[in-house]
């Protein structure tokens, strides 16, 4: 069995294996930064931890918004980065026999995205590859930027809510 973190964007359900998950936060300050992708909200400061948050709705081009928001902070391979979801939902054992390989196209979502469709009754969950969200040239730009910014900044700032 492995389980996942459930999780909201839009109306569809997706998951991260629970061994990546670090936290799952609230509300916090979102620092912008100019000139990174645009799926890229900005950095937070996670107890003088600057981590990039990647917008999950904008990088899927899902254009429902709920209104509320969450933060989730995985590891991707030696850093961590906060992942901007809907909402969250609870864990979710699956067996290797309810979890079957991507298809070739789902919902306009790029299959490297996935490392499988998690099945459970009537519900299906979009299982994520984590290391695949961010390509390497993505992970290098953003490692350059957040290395640069000082975790206690006097700037203006915005929530999500």
């Amino acid at each position: 069995m492995e389980k996942f973190a459930v999780f909201k964007i839009g109306k569809e359900d997706f998951g991260v294996n629970i061994s990546r998950v670090v936290e799952i936060l609230k509300s916090q300050k979102i620092y912008f930064l100019p000139e990174l992708p645009d799926f890229i909200s900005g950095v937070i400061n996670v107890r003088g931890e600057v981590i990039p948050l990647l917008d999950l709705r904008r990088r899927f081009g899902v254009h429902t918004k709920t209104g509320k928001c969450r933060i989730i902070v995985v590891r991707c391979e030696d850093e961590k980065i906060g992942l901007l979801v809907d909402e969250i939902d609870k864990i979710v054992p699956f067996s290797p026999e309810e979890i079957s390989a991507p298809p070739a196209m789902f919902k306009g979502l790029k299959t490297e995205y996935l490392t499988g469709l998690g099945k459970k009754e009537d519900r299906i969950v979009i299982l994520l590859n984590i290391e695949r969200l961010l390509t390497s040239e993505e992970k290098i730009v953003l490692r350059e930027s957040t290395d640069l910014i000082d975790p206690n900044p006097d700037l203006e700032n915005c929530h999500c809510e």
